[in-house]
C-alpha cells in the first residue's frame, strides 16, 4: 500500500491542505505552482473577476492545452505509422527484386 502524505500548496494566496501518495508530493506542488501562475495570468488581464471565474477559465485553458498536444500526439503517432508502413513496402519491394 502507497503512503499518503498531506501537501501544502498555496494557489491566488489561498492554502490548500491535499492528501496525495508521498512519491507524487513534487508532482502536486508543481501542479500547483503551474496552476497559481496560470489563474495570476488570468487576474492579471482583469477581464475576470472572482476566484471561481478565475480558476474555470485557467481549467479551461489548461484542458485545451492538453487536449491539444494530445491530438499532436495522435498526429505524430499516425505519422510515424504510416512512415513505418512506407519503409516495411520499399523493404518488401527490395527483396522481391533481389
Amino acid at each position: 500500500m502507497s503512503q499518503t502524505e498531506t501537501v501544502i500548496v498555496r494557489i491566488l494566496d489561498k492554502e490548500y491542505h491535499i492528501a496525495c501518495p508521498a512519491s507524487e508530493s513534487a508532482n502536486l506542488e508543481r501542479a500547483a505552482i503551474y496552476l497559481d501562475t496560470k489563474m495570476r495570468d488570468i487576474r492579471r488581464t482583469g477581464k475576470v473577476v472572482g476566484a471561481e471565474r478565475i480558476a474555470v477559465m485557467a481549467a479551461l485553458n489548461i484542458t485545451y492545452a492538453l487536449h491539444r498536444k494530445e491530438q499532436e500526439q495522435a498526429s505524430s503517432d499516425e505519422s510515424s505509422e504510416q512512415v513505418q508502413q512506407l519503409v516495411s513496402r520499399v523493404q518488401h519491394s527490395l527483396d522481391e527484386t533481389k
